[in-house]
């Protein structure tokens, strides 16, 4: 394990366990801890996932204003996403996995395109329901989890495959937590 990638890794499970709390300054720690595994995962080879963490950097910028704006208004809520929404993002990111998994397969060196692609894809849509508040969210990160935990001890990661094993833990404790305020503000 690299110094980068410790600090990373833990940069990582305080930014997880601050968005399972709701809290906004979950972001100043994922800002600097996707710009780190970017060159970790440069270095793995794997650059679906070194490319996910520029979209990251954008949309917890994103995120971060959304929730700066949801928390002034009324606390930072959080609810579920209608059935048409799910089939449509279900739809779009399998297509944008199977479109990003081939030309990865193709152009490029990649070590594992097709489960890195899909760990790409899947956070990509969960990070996004992320930003928007959506308990959904939390099912995809922890099949992203369960994808990417083998994969990253495969490429000598292991340091960030027990960080993915970790936030397994903290994504089904933030299921659990998300589910009780979407509940209890559906009810209020």
């Amino acid at each position: 394990m690299s110094q980068l990638e410790g600090l990373a890794a833990v940069l990582v499970l305080v930014n997880v366990a601050l968005v399972a709390l709701r809290s906004v300054w979950n972001y100043p720690f994922a800002l600097v801890a996707v710009t780190l595994y970017a060159f970790v995962f440069y270095e793995a080879k794997l650059y679906s996932d070194m490319l996910l963490q520029g979209f990251f950097f954008v949309l917890n910028l994103y995120g971060l204003v959304a929730w700066v704006r949801a928390r002034e208004e009324s606390g930072i809520p959080v609810g579920w996403m209608s059935d048409r929404a799910r089939w449509v993002w279900g739809g779009v990111t399998v297509a944008a996995w199977a479109v990003w998994s081939m030309a990865m397969h193709r152009y490029t060196d990649a070590a594992a395109p097709w489960i890195d692609g899909a760990i790409a894809m899947i956070s990509i849509t969960a990070q996004w329901l992320l930003a928007r508040r959506r308990v959904e969210s939390w099912f995809l990160w922890i099949l992203v989890d369960l994808i990417a935990v083998p994969l990253f001890a495969w490429r000598g990661l292991y340091a960030t495959s027990a960080v993915y094993v970790v936030l397994l833990g903290l994504s089904i404790d933030g299921l659990v937590q998300w589910r009780r305020t979407a509940a209890a503000g559906a009810a209020a």
